[in-house]
């Protein structure tokens, strides 16, 4: 379902470091349909001189395990440049029911060089391929909501490429908001978000028609104490079966 890619999209929302000083931090995060919990993500980040790697855990829990279990694991590893993180490789595997996938994307300065994916999707006649521009200036769904802290945070387009799908997420000023989690409290810039589809969908799909007509889909960004870097503590996605919820539930604040 699109609404889950996006959700796993939006809570790949810890805190980076920049440098050459190791670090790591783990976090968690609580997702929810309405006020229904739907699945819990937990995350390690890992810093050793000029180079990174995350891994993230997604499960779902409560009913919807009754109707069907999805988990994922995802990492990606990069090096910095220029204040912004540069993915090298990016893999998601996630098994929805019995069905499972694997996705490996390589990146070369920034422009994705190679997909695999075990085994092979097949394609219906209405789908929309991924053409040879769409891979250039990407960014992996884990470091794409990660903003320097100098940057205009809520006046960006982000080009984001998972394996499968390219599409942008358009941010734009909304309002700021007060928010906690776990010890952290501060003040979160709230962007408002636009869903823009680009390729590797199959068109006329309903839950992508409507994500690209919806309105109500936000980020909020909070900065890290630690690295001055900007990342969401909450996230909320309007999808045809509810809002899905998205908050951090620890924060580098």
């Amino acid at each position: 379902m699109r609404s889950t890619g996006l959700a796993l999209a939006f809570v790949a929302l810890m805190p980076m470091a920049v440098g050459a000083t190791d670090y790591r931090y783990d976090t968690s995060y609580s997702v929810a349909l309405g006020i229904l919990p739907i699945a819990r993500m937990t995350f390690q980040t890992e810093v050793a001189a000029d180079r990174y790697a995350i891994s993230g855990q997604f499960h779902s829990s409560g009913l919807v395990d009754i109707v069907r279990e999805v988990a994922a694991q995802s990492t990606v590893t990069g090096n910095f440049a220029g204040g912004r993180m540069q993915p090298l490789r990016y893999v998601l595997d996630y098994k929805s029911g019995k069905r499972q996938h694997t996705y490996e994307v390589l990146f070369t300065r920034g422009n994705v060089v190679e997909t695999r994916v075990t085994p092979e999707r097949p394609k219906p006649d209405t789908w929309v391929p991924v053409q040879p521009d769409d891979l250039k200036s990407v960014l992996d769904p884990i470091g794409a909501l990660l903003i320097p802290g100098d940057a205009d945070v809520c006046g960006q387009t982000l080009p984001v490429y998972d394996g499968e799908s390219r599409m942008d997420l358009v941010l734009s000023p909304n309002r700021s908001e007060s928010f906690s989690a776990g010890s952290a409290r501060g003040e979160a810039i709230v962007c408002s978000v636009r869903y823009v589809p680009k390729s590797g969908y199959r068109k006329g799909r309903k839950d992508i028609e409507y994500l690209k007509s919806v309105t109500g889909m936000e980020i909020w960004f909070a900065k890290t104490a630690t690295l001055k870097l900007y990342a969401p503590v909450y996230a909320k996605i309007p999808t045809r079966y509810g809002t899905v919820h998205v908050t951090a539930e620890k924060f580098d604040g």
